[in-house]
């Protein structure tokens, strides 16, 4: 789909000149045509009025005629030909190149349609090449540190006591996280996770959440965490449901990867001794579903509101958004908001007094995911 002159018309409205646009290829091949018409015919005027010999008359509207084809040919050849450079760099792996948008016909609408695929390239290839490059480093970690412990029970320095062996399960752990991540990159791409959605109670189901949050805490101590799982021991997770017989209709795994996300995403950036607070509330929808997730962290500032669910969007120090620099992936939040557009809801960034507020609205039993 093109972004041209007629694509920016309003719905409803005509097209101009029946159809043509002022300055299309058809509108200028027609004026061809009129103009090389009129030339001939004013000079057979000419001719008949002055007693020129008519074989000058033919050579000159030749010449008239073919210079003006000619002039229009080079108009309407020459972004071709930069467009077909452009389209053999992309093939070549060069996303830098674009074409000029300076026409308002066919060809500059098909000028904006390659640079909007360049573009689309362009991002794709830098998302693909950090993925390989954020994978390869979360990957050598736990690789290195079991390599470590095998190799030393090998060579004898260390026997295979319950500790020592508690070490290399812990980063076997850590593989197992990392692999689950790729997997939801994965279901995330290809849309293939399909919905299964009940109707539960929120607080017992979000208490088992926190809970299992809790007690994954002391297992995974000492090592950088995977998606959904924190290594903080002195943050308070507090659960506020109202009212206490809240339910809602939606799949509760999907929403397991949504609150184990923002949870960790927000025990990661509070301050010592933090609070990171759950909030449920009814929606407006029946069986609809508000989720809040709150934290005491220094926020994010509203200019980077729009980034924080991007892919690999790991965020600086102190940032509250996407797995800041903690050595994540960067997925977690984009996983949570790919869960949440399954079942046609909304995730964003809510105006805070304090810290970093995320919102989640959950549509309900009456609505159909996209």
């Amino acid at each position: 789909m093109s972004d041209g002159p007629a694509a920016r018309r309003g719905p409803g409205e005509p097209e101009p000149w029946g159809g043509l646009r002022p300055f299309s290829i058809k509108t200028k091949l027609g004026a061809l045509v009129v103009i090389a018409v009129l030339i001939t015919t004013g000079l057979m005027m000419i001719a008949m009025r002055t007693a020129t010999e008519l074989r000058f008359i033919t050579v000159f509207s030749m010449i008239a005629t073919l210079l003006i084809t000619q002039f229009v040919a080079h108009s309407l050849t020459a972004p071709l030909d930069d467009m077909n450079t452009v389209a053999r760099s992309i093939s070549h792996g060069d996303y830098t190149r674009r074409v000029r948008e300076s026409r308002r016909d066919e060809l500059g609408d098909l000028a904006q349609t390659i640079n909007r695929m360049a573009d689309d390239l362009e991002a794709q290839d830098r998302q693909r090449k950090e993925l390989v490059a954020n994978v390869s480093h979360e990957l050598r970690t736990p690789i290195a540190g079991l390599r470590a412990v095998l190799e030393n029970i090998v060579d004898g320095v260390t026997t295979a006591d319950p500790e020592t062996m508690r070490t290399a399960l812990k980063q076997t752990e850590r593989l197992g996280r990392l692999v689950e991540t790729l997997l939801d990159l994965s279901r995330l791409d290809n849309g293939v996770v399909p919905l299964r959605k009940r109707r539960f109670e929120v607080w017992p189901y979000l208490s088992g959440v926190l809970k299992e949050a809790n007690m994954a805490v002391p297992a995974r101590a000492g090592i950088a965490s995977g998606s959904g799982s924190h290594t903080r021991t002195d943050v308070h997770l507090h659960l506020d449901v109202t009212p206490p017989e809240l339910t809602a209709h939606a799949d509760p795994e999907r929403i397991h990867q949504v609150v184990a996300n923002l949870i960790d995403n927000a025990v990661k950036h509070s301050p010592p001794h933090g609070r990171v607070t759950v909030k449920a509330r009814r929606g407006t929808l029946p069986e609809s579903l508000e989720l809040e997730v709150l934290d005491e962290g220094p926020g994010i500032p509203p200019s980077e509101w729009h980034r924080v669910f991007e892919r690999f969007n790991r965020g600086g120090a102190g940032a509250s958004n996407g797995q800041g620099g903690d050595g994540g992936t960067g997925l977690g939040l984009a996983i949570a908001r790919w869960a949440v557009d399954l079942h046609g809801g909304r995730i964003g960034v809510a105006e805070s007094e304090r810290g970093c507020r995320i919102l989640v609205t959950l549509p309900g039993e009456t609505s159909v995911p996209s």
